[in-house]
């Protein structure tokens, strides 16, 4: 596809949201209702195929007649062509993106317009990178994957323990560890597809399977050291506490790799980093790391369907705790912490992709284009607005 990007200041939007009449997209619309007073000026509107649904959304949220309403359709690449060329930013909740994903991409790429989205989908993150990132280069785009709960509080948990490495030490340390501490939240059925189109794509596929086994499936052109599986319950003797198998660090260790590689490996070209949840010290603490290896509650066909998620309530009453230990080989270390106050994957994910998009609009940020992750893509502005608005902590606790 080619095309000749519009000036931005031409473009009738700064942000539309692709997908407001799913689950995640109208918590993301509902957020950007309550944010629009504190954002001057914010040109804004909703996506989707359908136009009477679109209305009901629009109506119910509240969104008054500044927010406008575009039908787009993943089925009608010119529809998304024109979508892309009418904004600076697009939040697209529209999954699983292997399944939806592409055209919208593209047509961000080819017309110079900002991207940021939910992916958690490796395999086909590698191969938008391969097909897309030359495009995205060329014309200035920055499409930034996975800007919810996969992958930015890692990403950030990561980055952050190693600033203040460097603060210490004068030096970033080669091993990191993420750690789930606490959590809670559930998960919508959008999450639930996406994660059983994966499964069923890397069996029809064994290029598929070959790119979820591999830790550099992101980095293409590099492979470092080998990277911990963290497939099975383990003693971690910096917690003194036995750790299971997290679900997501398959996509978040990934995105991890990819933002040290993009950032230049500033972390060395040795670095380690695994991801695992925390269920305790002695013998309760390892049956439950056994029970939590062995649940397969995300892969069942019997869970919620997309569109279903979460309740209000629930959204509101959750939270997540992660900690990120940076090791030194000497033996130093540096303890930081990654928190939020709402359930992870829709309270807090909805504030997160929907303050990506307004870093991207409105920070003074490096402006390259490519596929990027979210620390290469905003950095420290990025942190400082998930301080600011999304109910986001970091802090150093040893």
């Amino acid at each position: 596809m080619t095309a000749t990007p519009a000036p931005a200041d031409t473009r009738p939007h700064d942000i539309v949201v692709f997908g407001a009449t799913g689950f995640t997209g109208r918590l993301v619309a509902e957020y950007l209702v309550e944010r629009q007073a504190s954002e001057p000026g914010l040109r804004w509107a909703i996506a989707g195929r359908d136009p009477a649904r679109l209305a009901a959304v629009h109506a119910e949220l509240g969104a008054g007649a500044a927010v406008a309403q575009i039908v787009a359709d993943v089925a009608d690449p010119a529809s998304l062509q024109m979508l892309a060329r009418a904004t600076k930013v697009v939040i697209t909740t529209v999954g699983p993106y292997q399944l939806h994903g592409e055209p919208l991409l593209a047509a961000c790429a080819a017309a110079g317009t900002d991207y940021v989205d939910l992916c958690g989908e490796p395999a086909w993150m590698r191969s938008m990178i391969d097909a897309h990132d030359a495009a995205a280069r060329a014309s200035g785009a920055r499409i930034v994957f996975s800007c919810g709960f996969d992958s930015i509080p890692f990403d950030y948990g990561v980055w952050f323990a190693q600033q203040e490495a460097m603060r210490r030490w004068g030096a970033y340390a080669p091993r990191v560890k993420g750690r789930v501490r606490r959590s809670k939240g559930g998960f919508s059925g959008g999450t639930a597809a996406s994660l059983r189109a994966t499964l069923e794509a890397a069996a029809r596929d064994s290029a598929v399977l070959a790119r979820l086994r591999d830790p550099y499936a992101l980095t293409p052109g590099f492979a470092g050291p080998p990277q911990p599986r963290g497939d099975k319950p383990m003693i971690d003797e910096a917690l003194d506490a036995w750790v299971a198998p997290f679900v997501m660090a398959p996509i978040n260790t990934r995105n991890v790799l990819r933002s040290h590689f993009l950032l230049g490996h500033p972390w060395g070209t040795d670095f380690v980093y695994d991801e695992m949840i925390v269920t305790g010290p002695g013998e309760k603490g390892r049956a439950l790391a056994e029970a939590v290896a062995a649940d397969r509650s995300m892969t069942r066909g019997d869970g919620p369907r997309p569109g279903e998620g979460p309740s209000r309530e629930e959204r509101e009453s959750g939270f997540f705790d992660l900690l990120f230990i940076a090791e030194m080989p000497d033996g130093r270390s540096v303890r930081a912490a990654v928190g939020g106050k709402r359930d992870p994957g829709y309270g807090c994910t909805s504030r997160m992709i929907a303050e990506s998009a307004l870093c991207l609009l409105r920070d003074p940020i490096a402006r390259g284009g490519g596929i990027l992750t979210a620390v290469p893509a905003m950095g420290g502005a990025l942190a400082a607005r998930l301080q600011a608005h999304a109910g986001m902590r970091f802090a150093i606790e040893g």
